[in-house]
């Protein structure tokens, strides 16, 4: 979304459950809230509408300042297995929402990464990523479950404000390579794929050691013109993965 758009998503539900949609950062009213306190849930078989709103920033009465919408966010589902969508949040009914502000620069990709207790993507195994040398990636990264976890990136590092970039050289913004994020935050950047570093295989992972070592550690492969990898062969490549989440560019995985 960009700042100042209204989003209206139709749920329709083929479950056997009920099943709601919950979203963080945007405005909606109570009918829109996606739980059973506001009534605002789809039961099995049935068709909900839920309305999403964003706003620009301004300026208060009292002259402070209301930030606007734009961000990394998210959504999920609030009532499947508890009130809190406990049990629907553990099988993946969630998703990532990026609102952009008017002018912003628009990556060639997006990733999006979910940590979701030990899994990745909802996957024991992380999945790969692949882009072309010179690319600008967006990484969206999610975390749910019951645990914090540390995003952390091989060869690349970005700028710990909303969009990863440093605005201009007076921008004081820090640059960081790792993330500390807990339940329910989410983060988001670009990066220019293989900028100074060059082609390769570079690691992205969990930076929590036991987290690492249990799977939580995936590849950002990154190729150049003619999709090779210099000093590995194809056989070295990244198998690809099943594990793209609708509406969100994986290619390559």
């Amino acid at each position: 979304m960009i700042e100042g758009e209204t989003l209206e998503i139709e749920l329709v539900n083929n479950t056997d459950v009920t099943a709601s949609l919950h979203a963080h950062g945007v405005d909606y009213e109570t009918s829109s809230d996606g739980t059973r306190m506001n009534d605002s849930v789809v039961q099995p078989g049935g068709r909900y509408v839920y309305t999403w709103r964003t706003h620009t920033p301004g300026t208060r009465t009292d002259g402070t300042i209301e930030p606007g919408s734009a961000g990394y966010w998210h959504y999920h589902d609030h009532v499947v297995g508890t009130d809190h969508g406990t049990g629907g949040i553990l099988r993946g009914l969630y998703g990532p929402l990026v609102v952009r502000r008017t002018g912003d620069i628009l990556p060639d990709k997006t990733l999006t990464v979910v940590f979701n207790d030990m899994k990745t993507n909802n996957l024991t195994q992380a999945p790969n990523f692949t882009a072309k040398l010179g690319e600008r990636v967006e990484f969206i990264v999610i975390a749910h479950g019951n645990l914090f976890h540390t995003f952390h990136i091989h060869g690349h590092r970005w700028a710990d404000n909303r969009t990863g970039m440093l605005r201009g050289p007076q921008d004081h913004s820090r640059v960081i390579d790792t993330k500390t994020t807990g339940p329910a935050e989410s983060f988001g950047f670009q990066v220019i794929a293989g900028e100074r570093v060059g082609p390769g295989m570079w690691m992205y992972h969990c930076h929590v050691q036991s987290h690492s070592d249990m799977g939580m550690a995936g590849m950002f492969t990154v190729t150049d013109a003619n999709g090779n990898v210099p000093g590995h062969s194809m056989d070295d490549m990244p198998s690809p993965s099943t594990s793209a989440m609708p509406g969100h560019s994986m290619e390559g995985m």
